[in-house]
């Protein structure tokens, strides 16, 4: 059933977003063209580039990313609190950089009263998905034409987004983007997979420690080192309590989790869930066989959003569907895990 963007993404509902976005016929516009054999994954770097401009102008920011040759993920939060603490000049500025033409238009001719609803509709958009997701697409497929100088579409269609519900949808979501390229073996584990928001993090934390360390390395000592400043932290020592937004868990915990269902996920490793994996999806009320589920079914399992059953009937009444995608397999999820 289609519904109308508004609904999907509503702050009333939740601030945290997973949206999708595919080349058109899926084609591989931003890796090896199996056709031409063209390489294109330079072009990986320029959406990575831009998602990071982005958050830095937009009062959204980013939880998890991963760009693939055929399409890309994001998994967002929108900081309201943010947005409506900048002043008139901050939003001019942002907006500014952007567009620059709107700017000007605002010196010129419009009275006071019409500058002030030109910046207010102006704060609205710097915290609307819709108008992140359009700002990057749109210089990405602008760019991409220009070097293969053609004309039409680059993009498949408008992305694609879920409301994630609840801490275990957020981080399921979170895990399934930085999972993708292991799945798509495109990368064997979670430090080689470039163009990721986990390889990043890893980056971040082997900075100041060995090189070459692995996933399981790394996890002992990452608690207390820097972390990536364009990405949404999780909590650690320095880690300052009025710090908003900021993900409650341990990037310890994540890694390891990560590390973990990645090699449970490989086609060529034994299906055993460890018991390791117990303590953080107890505290997510989640079971560890529908944790698997979720990272490796987000999008077949779930539709408009992801969430623990009543938290997606709710969403469901929000349109006036019943029973919303996903009902039946949240209700096997999160049985057993409170």
């Amino acid at each position: 059933m289609t519904i109308a963007r508004s609904l999907k993404i509503d702050l009333n509902v939740t601030p945290y977003y997973h949206c999708m976005t595919r080349c058109v016929r899926r084609t591989y516009l931003c890796g090896q063209d199996k056709e031409t054999g063209q390489d294109f994954s330079h072009r990986k770097g320029w959406i990575v580039n831009r998602i990071k401009q982005l958050s830095s102008l937009f009062a959204i920011q980013v939880c998890a990313y991963a760009v693939m040759s055929n399409h890309y993920h994001v998994v967002l939060f929108i900081n309201e609190a943010q947005a409506l603490s900048w002043t008139d000049n901050h939003i001019k500025s942002r907006w500014a950089a952007l567009f620059p033409q709107d700017a000007k238009q605002l010196e010129n001719g419009l009275n006071p009263e019409q500058v002030q609803a030109k910046l207010s509709l102006w704060r609205q958009r710097l915290m609307c998905i819709s108008w992140f997701m359009r700002c990057l697409n749109e210089p990405i497929a602008r760019f991409s034409n220009l070097e293969d100088n053609c004309r039409g579409r680059f993009w498949e269609g408008r992305f694609r987004s879920q409301a994630l519900l609840d801490e275990g949808a957020v981080l399921s979501a979170m895990a399934y983007v930085d999972l993708n390229p292991i799945r798509a073996k495109e990368a064997k584990t979670p430090e080689t997979s470039e163009f990721t928001s986990i390889y990043e993090r890893i980056q971040m934390v082997t900075k100041t420690l060995k090189k070459n360390m692995t996933t399981a390395q790394i996890v002992k000592q990452c608690d207390t080192t820097q972390q990536p400043t364009k990405l949404v932290p999780f909590r650690n020592e320095d880690l300052k309590e009025e710090t908003f937004p900021f993900i409650h868990f341990k990037l310890s915990d994540y890694l390891s989790l990560v590390d973990t269902t990645g090699r449970i996920l490989r086609e060529d490793k034994p299906g055993a869930i460890p018991e390791t994996l117990a303590p953080i999806l107890q505290r997510l009320h989640l079971t560890p066989h529908g944790w698997m589920g979720m990272v490796k079914h987000l999008e077949e399992h779930f539709s408009h959003a992801v969430g623990e059953e009543t938290l997606l009937i709710a969403f469901g009444a929000r349109y006036a569907e019943r029973s919303p995608k996903g009902v039946f397999k949240a209700k096997q999820i999160y049985s057993n895990a409170a």
